[in-house]
């Protein structure tokens, strides 16, 4: 009777461990692999080597935003200025104002976007503000910079070397989201194996005892909020690549898609887990959803309705998942 049983209690055991693995996968795997589902069952095009190719360009603007909204949620902080970085990289880039060879221009956005995320990390940790609060009131304050300066010089073309760089190719792939992974891949490493990193977690786990422990937490948290803000300009210049010219609303919904990329990723808010490839999955994923829908000829209003509650109801499931695995 034993030796009868004990296959069956393996093959249990296993079937339970693998369900138990997918489970605890986060949204943006699952939501993907039911999205490449849906679309071979009713929009095979979407699948073809040219679309996935031109989706994965889409999804690196989303997906370089989504490095830095992931390092500071991971430090129990949020980065809302996303959208009026991108807006002031935009103003730069396209306007003519400052009249800067391309390469100088996008190092002078890049440092752009540093200082500002120095900016909204200085604020954070010296009077301890609200990030929610300063990060969303310094993005309408540029907004608001740019939407007057553009009254004098409208935003225009964008560089022939910004356009180059949306439109090159490398063996066929697009330089774009190369661009991104090259940054991405190196950057979870070293977020995984470095002092940063373990910083990092242990400010997200409980900063207060990380404090009384003696680490730097308050410098990572601000650090965090730096590189997001050059994650959010790098992510300016693609989508300004991307696109071919400059707009006073460009990229303005690319801070809560952002924030939603790094949910449906599987990175907990004040928990200090997480790492970087599930955002990666869901920056993809969010731009399948977007393609998906469009194909199924949903208007602008009905397709961000159905992507809102899609989102929000992954992200609850996840939430419920994982508050039932910590009780357990």
């Amino acid at each position: 009777m034993t030796t009868a049983t004990l296959p069956t209690t393996g093959k249990g055991l296993r079937l339970s461990r693998a369900v138990s693995f997918l489970i605890g996968l986060p949204p943006a795997y699952l939501c993907t692999a039911l999205l490449i589902a849906c679309a071979a069952a009713y929009r095979q095009h979407l699948l073809s080597p040219m679309l996935l190719l031109l989706i994965f360009r889409q999804a690196a603007p989303l997906g370089m935003a989504s490095i830095g909204q992931a390092l500071v949620v991971r430090c129990r902080s949020l980065d809302l200025s996303t959208g009026g970085v991108i807006a002031a990289v935009s103003y730069l880039l396209t306007s003519g104002t400052v009249d800067l060879p391309p390469v100088v221009a996008i190092a002078a956005s890049l440092l752009l976007g540093a200082c500002i995320g120095a900016f909204n990390g200085a604020l954070i940790t010296t009077i301890r503000a609200s990030s929610v609060i300063v990060t969303l009131a310094v993005s309408m304050i540029l907004s608001g910079i740019v939407i007057a300066l553009s009254q004098f010089h409208s935003p225009g073309p964008a560089p022939e070397l910004v356009k180059a760089f949306g439109t090159s190719r490398l063996g066929g792939v697009p330089l774009m989201p190369l661009v991104w992974l090259a940054i991405l891949v190196p950057f979870a490493g070293f977020l995984r194996i470095s002092v940063f990193g373990k910083v990092v977690d242990a400010h997200g786990a409980n900063p207060t005892a990380a404090s009384l422990s003696g680490l730097p937490n308050v410098k990572v948290l601000f650090l965090a909020h730096v590189v997001s803000g050059v994650m959010s300009a790098a992510s300016g210049v693609m989508l300004i690549g991307f696109v071919g010219v400059g707009n006073v609303t460009l990229g303005q919904d690319l801070a809560l898609n952002s924030l939603a990329a790094v949910i449906l990723g599987g990175v907990n808010f004040g928990s200090g887990k997480g790492g970087m490839m599930g955002p990666a999955v869901a920056s993809f994923m969010l731009m399948l959803l977007f393609n998906v829908l469009t194909s199924m000829g949903l208007g602008e209003a009905g397709r961000l309705m159905l992507q809102g509650v899609i989102i929000a109801a992954a992200a609850m499931a996840y939430a419920v998942r994982q508050g039932g695995v910590q009780r357990t």
